[in-house]
């Protein structure tokens, strides 16, 4: 099957956009060395124009959910986690505990936080509305300062429990 690359500039630096013929696949924070070496050309995607549509409404303020066909490539384990996460609703919060109960115990915790910070489809399966037991910012791996702005611009309050 066919893969598409797209890229989208974002207030909170490069996002690299990858989908098949049927569903995203990933959305991905680049690094700065990347953002500022050339980035290739992007590959004509349905699915990455849609994605980039969406992500555009999001950061202006009027899209609270996405509405993306996604194929999750891991563990049956991560893939159970990342459909949990499709579940916060925006502008709350949840912890890593607390999704570890939704999937059965609380001693699931370390591999809940472990394939939250695998998610492949950043933003859209918000991994970073997972907050730590005790409400503190942890793991995100866009970087806490990102975590902290999506948050914010979803007017989410750290301790808001969902």
């Amino acid at each position: 099957m066919a893969k598409y690359t797209g890229y989208y500039q974002c207030p909170l630096g490069l996002l690299k956009i990858e989908a098949n013929e049927t569903a995203l696949l990933s959305v991905q924070f680049l690094s700065e060395e990347v953002m500022s070496s050339s980035i290739p050309e992007a590959s004509e995607s349905a699915i990455i124009l849609e994605t980039i549509k969406q992500l555009e409404e999001y950061f202006e303020g009027r899209r609270e959910q996405f509405d993306l066909p996604l194929e999750f490539v891991g563990t049956e384990f991560q893939q159970k986690v990342w459909k949990e996460l499709t579940k916060i609703p925006f502008g709350k919060t949840t912890s890593y505990g607390r999704l570890a109960d939704n999937l059965g115990s609380r001693q699931l915790v370390r591999a809940v936080g472990n394939a939250n910070g695998k998610n492949p489809i950043g933003i859209i399966v918000p991994c970073h509305r997972v907050i730590g037991n005790s409400g503190d910012l942890v793991g995100y791996a866009g970087g806490l300062w990102r975590k902290q702005w999506l948050l914010e611009h979803e007017g989410s309050q750290k301790l808001l429990p969902w």
